[in-house]
């Protein structure tokens, strides 16, 4: 069967604990998903549910498995968009991997078909998401305000 996959590794200097705690803690969460926060118990079997500042609910879900602090796989599929709804469900696998003073996190997600809109539209988040949670981690600080800032054009070198 075809499929679309997109991965996302990055090596994060803290302990696996505190990035499971990062990855599943709905306020600290907000703080680097740009306000947006997922819900759920984080067990395997569990529901789960990403949800936008406004209330909207984007995508939802199961938790398929959970190891903390090694591995989250959710079951995914988009509420928001009608065409990537359409596709149906992908996995989404995060794999926390200790490697001397950092943990190497490892995000994979998929869909059981050929040039998935919706696998491309998350390689366009999950950079942007992961940088302010390492940075956040790192630092106190995220890296970006915005997931689309508008471009100075005096910012620009001709």
């Amino acid at each position: 069967m075809a499929r679309s996959t997109f991965v996302y590794v990055t090596y994060i200097r803290t302990t696996p604990e505190k990035l499971w705690s990062a990855l599943t803690d709905t306020e600290f969460m907000r703080q680097y998903w740009f306000g947006t926060r997922c819900e759920s118990r984080w067990t395997a079997g569990s529901a789960w549910r990403m949800v936008y500042p406004d209330g909207t609910v984007t995508d939802s879900g199961e938790i398929v498995e959970a190891e903390p602090p090694k591995r989250l796989v959710i079951r995914w599929k988009n509420q928001h968009r009608p065409e990537l709804s359409a596709e149906g469900e992908s996995l989404c696998t995060m794999e926390l991997q200790p490697s001397g003073t950092a943990v190497k996190l490892s995000i994979t997600h998929t869909m059981e078909r050929e040039a998935s809109k919706f696998i491309t539209a998350v390689s366009g988040g999950w950079p942007k998401i992961v940088s302010n949670l390492k940075s956040l981690l790192e630092t106190g600080a995220i890296a970006l305000e915005n997931p689309y800032p508008v471009e100075n054009p005096q910012s620009r070198k001709e």
